[in-house]
C-alpha cells in the first residue's frame, strides 16, 4: 500500500509548496499591516504544513493527517477569498486567492484517492 501511496504524498507536497508561497506572499506583504485578518491563511498554511511534513515516511499517516487538516485550510481559503478582497483590488490577491482554492481542491482529490487506495487494502 505505501508504494501506491508515496506518490500521492510527492503530489502533495508540491501542491503545499504552492500553498507555501501563498503564504510567504501574504506573510511579507505590506498590506497586512493594515488587515490583521490576512493572517488567517499563514497560520492555516503553516500549521498544515509543518503537521504533514512529519508524517512523510509514513503515507497512510499522512492522509489521516490531511484529513484532519484540511477541513481548517479550505475553511481559511473562503475567509481568505473575503479578506483579501477587502485588503486589495490588485491581482496578485486575486491570484492568491485562486491558487489556494486550487491547492484545496487538488489536496481534497489527491486524499479521496488516497482514502480508495488505504479502504481497498483493508
Amino acid at each position: 500500500m505505501s508504494d501506491s501511496l508515496s506518490p500521492l504524498v510527492d503530489r502533495c507536497e508540491r501542491v503545499m509548496a504552492h500553498a507555501w508561497m501563498v503564504r510567504t506572499f501574504i506573510k511579507h506583504c505590506e498590506e497586512v499591516e493594515d488587515f490583521p485578518e490576512l493572517m488567517g491563511i499563514v497560520r492555516a498554511v503553516f500549521d498544515s504544513s509543518r503537521a504533514l511534513e512529519t508524517r512523510i515516511a509514513d503515507p497512510a499517516g499522512y492522509f489521516k493527517m490531511l484529513a484532519k487538516k484540511i477541513g481548517k485550510m479550505k475553511s481559511a481559503t473562503v475567509q481568505f477569498r473575503t479578506d483579501a478582497a477587502e485588503a486589495s483590488t490588485h491581482t496578485n490577491f486575486a491570484m492568491a486567492v485562486k491558487s489556494m482554492e486550487a491547492c484545496c481542491e487538488d489536496l481534497g482529490d489527491l486524499l479521496k484517492q488516497a482514502q480508495a487506495i488505504i479502504a481497498g487494502s483493508s
